[in-house]
């Protein structure tokens, strides 16, 4: 088994030297992640600048671009073999609900599945890295289980995984929808040393649908999460509604 990690914390981030050392027991295993951290970038790809690719004292491959640029950049050319897996993280904090929308973790394990690979998001329910021991040996464990399942190298899926933080017997897994956040935080300004007004994006907001059967829920309990992505974003459910709604517009044609 042929394995992609990347991840959106950077190279030398902690989680992804856990990952590495845990998958590379049970596949074989290449590096190629940013070269700084890129939280929050989504599928973000660079289109309008260059991108290098170099080896870091570790021994992986870094790009100076987004996740979703470092797995695209190994699938049409820099690996020159078609991994059976793509893997990301393991992220410093929780990607549930919306966040999943905005994370680079996700984005980095999104572009392996964009190219019809299994792929599959680690994230820590908390920021800081504690027992990452813990959450690197369920992930081992878990690609292990799938690939004597032979679920791995089939038609491509997309798992997005959060891991408590905790040093005691992890509590069964449980597979999850995505919960909803309230709005985030209000921007913050600074006053920057020149007097212009300077924004930071807010934090995130609370849960606000973490309901049963949410991740949101089921990490509060204490559980590993798992919540199958999809890449449609039609709203299906309303396809009806705005067809009725715009046959009644004279918007549409000559």
């Amino acid at each position: 088994m042929k394995i992609l990690i990347s991840n959106d914390d950077g190279y030398r981030a902690d989680g992804i030297v856990a990952l590495y050392h845990a998958l590379k027991q049970v596949a074989d295993v290449e590096v190629v992640a940013p070269e700084h951290n890129n939280s929050a970038k989504s599928n973000a790809l660079t289109l309008h600048s260059p991108l290098y690719v170099r080896q870091g004292e570790n021994g992986f491959r870094y790009v100076n671009g987004t996740p979703a640029d470092c797995v695209h950049i190994a699938l049409t050319g820099l690996l020159g073999y078609r991994p059976d897996l793509v893997v990301s993280g393991i992220n410093n904090g929780a990607n549930m609900g919306d966040d999943t929308l905005y994370s680079g973790t996700v984005g980095a394990a999104m572009e392996g599945y964009l190219f019809g690979i299994p792929a599959l998001a680690f994230s820590q329910t908390e920021k800081g890295w504690a027992h990452l021991d813990q959450a690197a040996e369920f992930a081992k464990n878990m690609v292990a289980q799938f690939e004597e399942a032979q679920l791995i190298g089939k038609s491509p899926w997309l798992l997005n995984v959060n891991i408590p933080n905790t040093s005691a017997h992890l509590k069964n897994a449980k597979l999850c929808r995505l919960g909803r956040r309230h709005a985030a935080e209000p921007v913050i300004t600074q006053l920057s040393p020149r007097g212009e007004t300077m924004y930071w994006i807010g934090n995130a907001g609370e849960a606000m649908d973490d309901g049963e059967g949410t991740d949101f829920h089921a990490a509060k309990n204490g559980h590993v999460t798992i919540t199958p992505l999809k890449v449609d974003l039609t709203d299906h459910e309303n396809v009806g509604m705005w067809s009725q709604n715009l046959s009644k517009l004279k918007v549409w044609g000559a």
